[in-house]
């Protein structure tokens, strides 16, 4: 049978989602949890990748199996056998046809950075940072030209390797709540590094360091020299993908809650 499960976690101690021979990433915490609770060797296929120090409030994955669970004991029991910081939240048995990357109709991330003057200390590694005033009607009017299907090889990480650059980002929300600023992000896929990057030519905007225009110049470029440098991971989220109603899967976790709003 096949399970899709979500789960969330806390990106910081990790060396991102994708399995590595050192063993410290999210991916291998949660096969070794899933070997263990079904005493057999489980493989695991994301929604999405994330980086190192990129947290997920909804990674979704799936998996083939022959043991028989109710789908709590799939919560329960996996949890057992995970560190505190990551956590299965839902699990649910899938027809084979549904696969946690290719049914994605499009994958969502949240970066949250706190204005301020003196950097974060009960939110380090959990926000980024600005220390100048960010200008949100700048950024707005930015994002608003970057809506739409784009060559985006300019905010696109060297070691990328997605086969087309050209995505379809459907949706930036940016708002501001007290001291941090939430940006939201909608694409059907995003590139390697793509949200860091977009973000870091928004902050640089809203800082006042360009116009809201320049980002015109940087999408036509198509050279990653044209835009501004990488923000940090810290404050990236990984929302989880969309997928069809007819999956019946959960399109959010308890963890979303947690997220300025």
């Amino acid at each position: 049978m096949r399970i899709a499960l979500g789960l969330s976690y806390l990106g910081t101690p990790y060396q991102g989602w994708q399995s590595q021979p050192t063993g410290q990433t999210v991916q291998d915490r949660l096969e070794a949890a899933l070997t263990a609770f079904a005493t057999s060797p489980i493989a695991t296929l994301c929604a999405g990748r994330t980086d190192a120090g990129v947290h997920g409030l909804m990674q979704v994955v799936h998996f083939d199996t022959e043991l028989e669970r109710d789908a709590f004991s799939w919560v329960r029991g996996t949890n057992r056998f995970l560190p505190r910081d990551i956590a299965v939240q839902w699990a649910q048995p899938v027809p084979q046809e549904f696969h946690a990357r290719a049914s994605a109709l499009a994958r969502r991330y949240a970066y949250v950075v706190l204005e301020a003057p003196v950097r974060p200390s009960l939110e380090s590694g959990r926000v980024g940072w600005a220390f100048r005033p960010l200008d949100g009607v700048a950024m707005r009017r930015a994002a608003d030209r970057l809506i739409g299907e784009h060559d985006f090889s300019s905010f696109r990480a060297s070691a990328c390797q997605a086969l087309t650059p050209v995505k379809q980002l459907q949706r930036i929300d940016i708002r501001r709540c007290g001291a941090y600023w939430r940006f939201d992000f909608e694409a059907n896929a995003f590139l390697h590094h793509m949200v860091r990057n977009l973000m870091g030519c928004l902050v640089a905007i809203g800082q006042g360091l360009h116009p809201p225009e320049w980002i015109d110049s940087v999408l036509a470029a198509r050279s990653r020299d044209a835009a501004a440098p990488t923000f940090a991971p810290d404050g990236l989220y990984f929302l989880g993908p969309r997928y069809d109603a007819r999956w019946g899967l959960p399109e959010r976790t308890p963890a979303y809650d947690w997220l300025p709003s």
